[in-house]
């Protein structure tokens, strides 16, 4: 193992959102923050409990969540696409460094970044909400597997995609309403049936509840569920980058 390597790509990612704070964290936080003040503190005094949770603190998990996957994937796939952009790529692969290693610096980085920024929101909403942790081991799993889960899928993104545009195509058009429909904002044992069979399709219901457990003991499906789906995405993702740097897609051409 080239830790020296790893540790190379891990200080540069790091360094770079270090020099952008204002668009790599006071960003994402202010954007959360109002949702907490509209959401939380203005609608969610009017709101009756969900499983007996105040639906300012409620919406918690969904929210940090979201962000965590925004981010996640932002980080991510900025981080390798720069480098395919500017060509410097080319100097990474010429490298003796392997894909794990590869791996290991650019998502460790992105994940770093969104636990970072995830602890930073959760702070944030305490001047905001009144909330408590019920598992903190399980809530802090949660929250570094799902970063690197998505990290994962953002470093997929930004090898795949060949313009900047594309590498918003797949945050604003899928994850976002995937985010906002997987329970976020309520629980969907709120919804009718039929509706409710159709949200259990969408993956990001999983990882929000999994991650509400963690704080309420609650959730509208199994926690040991939740972990089972991030593992299998991520194992997915990391077969998918795998096959991409052995055959060299999108990184030789």
């Amino acid at each position: 193992m080239n830790l020296q390597a790893i540790r190379a790509i891990y200080l540069f990612e790091m360094s770079r959102t270090f020099r952008t704070l204002l668009q790599s964290i006071a960003s994402p936080v202010i954007s959360t923050a109002l949702y907490f003040i509209v959401f939380g503190s203005a609608i969610g005094q009017h709101m009756a409990t969900i499983d007996g949770v105040p639906y300012g603190a409620f919406i918690v998990p969904g929210l940090v969540m979201m962000t965590l996957l925004t981010q996640s994937i932002a980080n991510a796939s900025f981080g390798i696409y720069l480098p395919r952009f500017t060509g410097t790529i080319y100097e990474l692969l010429s490298a003796p460094v392997s894909v794990v290693e590869v791996l290991a610096g650019y998502v460790g980085a992105a994940a770093s970044k969104s636990v970072l920024l995830g602890a930073i929101i959760l702070v944030t909403a305490r001047f905001f909400v009144p909330f408590e942790i019920v598992h903190p081991v399980w809530m802090v799993a949660f929250l570094v597997l799902i970063a690197v889960t998505f990290s994962l899928f953002g470093f997929i993104l930004g090898l795949w995609a060949d313009g900047f545009e594309k590498l918003q195509i797949v945050p604003l058009m899928i994850v976002t309403p995937l985010a906002f429909l997987g329970g976020t904002f309520y629980s969907i044992d709120m919804l009718p049936g039929i509706w409710r069979t159709v949200s259990l399709f969408n993956p990001v219901v999983y990882l929000v509840n999994g991650f509400r457990w963690s704080f309420y003991g609650a959730s509208d499906v199994s926690p040991g569920v939740s972990f089972g789906m991030t593992f299998v995405f991520m194992a997915l993702c990391v077969g998918v980058v795998t096959w991409m740097f052995r055959t060299g897609y999108r990184l030789r051409t």
